[in-house]
This record gives structure tokens, sequence and C-alpha cells, in this order.
């Protein structure tokens, strides 16, 4: 097994899983919570990847990206270095790739805590963001594990956006789905049947545990591969 890709994978993975906690748990509790019209127009953004092909939503993010783009000429004048075929540059395809696994629970979750629990913090004095920690997030930890988890896979799994964005490079940009599709290609299947394998054996537990923490993050949107 290709242990260096397996590595850039978790690596990727937690990063992916972090930072999208980070940002997506404010977008979810506003998705949630929120009353203006452009709600709907953001839950439709959010929930675009799990209907575009991966590769498609990698393309718009590669020219995104890219050098002529301005977030690209912005990233390469402060560090130097280009976007695109790096491990910045796949964080940011992972990120966008997997952010409706990490938001669509945590809205289904915030939407599902009593209201009469957070007027009754409101009452009593707790502002938004004290109610939001010392009342919703308690009630929600279920799927904000779920959420994690999803979002770890799912990036683990990742084949077509990583691909378009960070391209084939060896300990740099591939990861172990893309390890496994260089092994076919070889014709080496015992190598790609055991990398496969492993990560057979992690999803099925990654699945297990959703499932046995909360069977209503699934009924939102089905699970696409």
């Amino acid at each position: 097994m290709d242990w260096v890709a397996i590595r850039l994978s978790l690596r990727l993975a937690f990063w992916t899983t972090a930072l999208l906690l980070v940002i997506g748990t404010p977008l979810a509790y506003w998705l949630a919570f929120g009353r203006t019209t452009l709600r709907r127009l953001v839950e439709a953004l959010v929930a675009l990847p799990l209907v575009l092909p991966p590769t498609v939503l990698g393309f718009y993010i590669l020219m995104a990206t890219g050098p002529q783009s301005p977030l690209g000429r912005l990233y390469e004048t402060l560090t130097g270095r280009r976007l695109p075929f790096s491990f910045q540059g796949l964080l940011v395809a992972s990120i966008v790739y997997s952010l409706p696994f990490a938001v669509q629970p945590l809205v289904t979750a915030f939407r599902g805590v009593d209201r009469r629990l957070m007027e009754a913090a409101w009452c009593l004095g707790s502002g938004r963001l004290e109610t939001f920690f010392r009342v919703v997030l308690p009630l929600s930890w279920p799927s904000v594990i779920a959420a994690s988890a999803l979002t770890f896979a799912h990036t683990i799994g990742e084949f077509g956006v990583v691909l378009m964005v960070g391209g084939n490079l060896p300990g740099v940009t591939r990861t172990v789905s893309i390890a496994i599709y260089d092994e076919v290609q070889a014709l080496n299947y015992a190598a790609a049947g055991q990398t496969a394998l492993v990560l057979l054996v992690f999803s099925f537990v990654v699945l297990t545990i959703v499932y046995s923490l909360r069977r209503d993050v699934w009924a939102v949107w089905p699970m696409k591969s």
C-alpha cells in the first residue's frame, strides 16, 4: 500500500474537517434560523456539490484558484506560490466539495432544538451567542460528531475534484484514491485491492458510527459518492 498517499489523505481529511466545523457551524446556524430570502439561495449553493459532477466542480475550482483569477493572484502575491497542484489547493477544493456533508447535518440538528428552550434562555438574559453554546450546541452534539465523521470519510474518498485541482504529484497531491487508480492502471490489482479494502472497512465503520448517533442526518439528502 502507498502509505505516503494514505498519510496525505489523512492530513487532508483532518484539516478539511477542522476548518469546515469552524466555517460550517455559524453558516448552519444562520441557515437554520435565518429569515431572509437570501437564505434559500445560500442553502442551494451549499448543496450544489451534491449534484454537480466532481470533475465539473473541480474545473470551476481550478479556474477560480488559477494564476489568472483574483484569488490565485492574491495567494501568489502573499506566498509566492500557486494554489493549483499544491496541498493548499487540495484543501480549498476539499472544503468546497465537502461543505454540504458538514453543514446539512448541523442545520437539521439546529432546527430540531426545541425553540422554547432557546426562548427561555433569552428571557433569562442570555445572548444569542451564549444560548448557542449553552443550549443549542450541547443538544446537537451527536450531529456535530456525525457531520465530522461524514466530512472526514468523504474527504478520504475524494477523487475527481482532487485530481482536477491537485493533479498526481507523489507526496504532494497524490491521495489514496488516486493511488488506487494508478495501481489499477498499472494492472497491480493486489495492491489496489489491499488499499481499497482498507477504505471499505473504514467507510463501513464511519457509517456505523453515524447511524448509531443520528439516523435522521440521512433524511435530508442522499449520499453521493
